[in-house]
């Protein structure tokens, strides 16, 4: 006998404030009033979903967490001004991110009927009792005055031990190394109160360092995907959320048969395979050969991931530089290929990949930026699928400490949406990559044996 569905989860808002820059710590006050306009590399993304993360704490949190977050969110603001502000169109119909005086990110606190043990774990869960720890981008204020670009949302889990702190970042405003810097200086200023703490260096927040002699700006904004088509694969109701961990030793043993089978193909130089190009090509072998098998299967198919340019730029842009400095590595194989079992998927994998990086890092100040808009919508179109890539090892974000321990789980929940592969540094083993995969449950079903098969064929060779 089939039991009764369970009831949802229930979210309780207790309160949600504007939180403002502060008017007093370290590095220079905020300006009065700025309009921060958006670069060819900001614009890129003007039509992405929010880039949504949940950070997940086990502890009693009380009153007085809550109101450090509160506070030291406000001088994590003070010198990351742009992000209280708002996202809006100009007279010339170009976009900017203007800040003035009473600006500020909301900041909700809530509490959540769902413990931390059951929202942390690896094991496929439903990304509805998931999304409710992420807080929404409002598209614009009743004044019509733009739309903010960041929310923050922190929920106290059931039972009182555990905490969840959720993030909403529109993609236009900056990337992932520069939205992580903020959250590392969210997190140092909540550590400590003293004003003369070590803190990160502030941003760099300076448009005039990427110039566009080219007008890829224009080039881009005419060539932007819809919304809709940023998506590239639709929710279902009972959509899944799980996490699959490779370890250095599993890296090196894909790096070790993509060797040996560039051996027996006579492919020389055998492809460029680092850690993190073995991991992509692992998972993306893995989850074309969990798909169903009705499409052509020359058609290919697509892995696309970001690249960051600011030490590739002329003249190169500080690493604290901030907005968005990412190209997109775009690169396809034939479905059949991809999805061998054994060394032929990984050798496919992992060539592709590599190629995809070469090609990134070449073409930077090249004719080749024009097209990167043209190539993407291609490949959406291509029928064969495109896997994106959200996150990065590099940005430490399981270092997250607000003053009571690291996370003990770090979900980017809008893979859920984009149909990414989140990707992150190992929690659990270091120097290991911890991969978020989020699909139907037939789909997940297949893609977690596929997983495990694969491992262990990796184990046995």
């Amino acid at each position: 006998m089939a039991l009764p569905p369970s009831n949802p989860p229930r979210l309780s808002v207790l309160e949600t404030t504007l939180v403002a820059p502060s008017s007093t710590g370290p590095g220079p006050d905020p300006p009065a009033e700025c309009s921060l306009p958006l670069t060819f590399f900001d614009v890129f993304w003007l039509n992405s979903p929010p880039v949504e993360r949940v950070f997940l704490y086990r502890l009693a949190p009380d009153d007085n967490i809550l109101s450090n977050l509160k506070t030291s969110l406000s001088q994590a603001i003070r010198a990351f001004y742009p992000l209280a502000g708002r996202l809006r169109a100009t007279a010339n119909g170009r976009y900017e991110l203007h800040y003035q005086p009473g600006d500020g990110v909301s900041f909700t606190v809530a509490e959540y009927d769902l413990g931390v043990d059951e929202l942390s774990t690896d094991d496929p869960r439903e990304v509805s009792k998931i999304a409710p720890l992420v807080p929404s981008l409002i598209p614009k204020d009743k004044a019509g005055n733009g739309a903010p670009v960041l929310a923050v949302q922190a929920t106290v889990l059931h039972g009182g031990q555990g905490l969840a702190i959720g993030v909403a970042l529109h993609h236009a405003a900056c990337d992932g190394a520069s939205s992580t810097r903020f959250l590392h200086t969210w997190a140092a200023a909540a550590r400590s109160s003293a004003e003369n703490a070590p803190r990160p260096a502030p941003p760099v927040v300076d448009r005039t360092l990427m110039p566009d002699p080219r007008g890829l700006y224009d080039h881009f904004a005419k060539a932007l995907p819809t919304a809709d088509e940023m998506e590239y694969v639709k929710m279902c109701p009972d959509q899944l959320l799980a996490t699959f961990t490779l370890s250095v030793a599993d890296t090196q043993r894909v790096k070790d048969a993509v060797a040996a089978e560039a051996t027996r193909r006579g492919v020389k130089p055998p492809p460029r395979c680092s850690s993190l190009v073995a991991a992509f090509g692992f998972i993306w072998s893995c989850y074309q050969r969990a798909k169903d098998a009705d499409a052509d299967q020359t058609t290919p198919t697509y892995l696309l991931f970001p690249v960051d340019h600011r030490s590739r730029m002329k003249p190169p842009l500080p690493e604290d530089y901030f907005g968005n400095c990412v190209g997109a590595a775009l690169h396809g194989a034939p479905m059949g290929e991809l999805g061998e079992a054994g060394a032929g998927g990984l050798h496919t994998a992992c060539a592709a990949v590599a190629a995809a990086i070469d090609q990134a890092l070449s073409g930077i100040g090249t004719p080749e930026m024009d097209s990167w808009m043209e190539q993407i919508r291609e490949a959406g179109a291509s029928g064969g699928g495109v896997l994106s890539v959200a996150g990065s090892p590099r940005f430490k974000v399981y270092e997250m400490d607000f003053g009571f321990g690291r996370p003990v789980k770090v979900e980017i929940v809008s893979v859920a949406r984009t149909g990414a592969m989140a990707v992150a540094e190992s929690r659990r083993c270091a120097g290991g990559i911890e991969v978020g995969i989020s699909l139907p449950p037939a789909a997940m079903h297949r893609f977690r044996n596929c997983f495990h098969d694969a491992i262990a064929w990796l184990q046995d060779h």
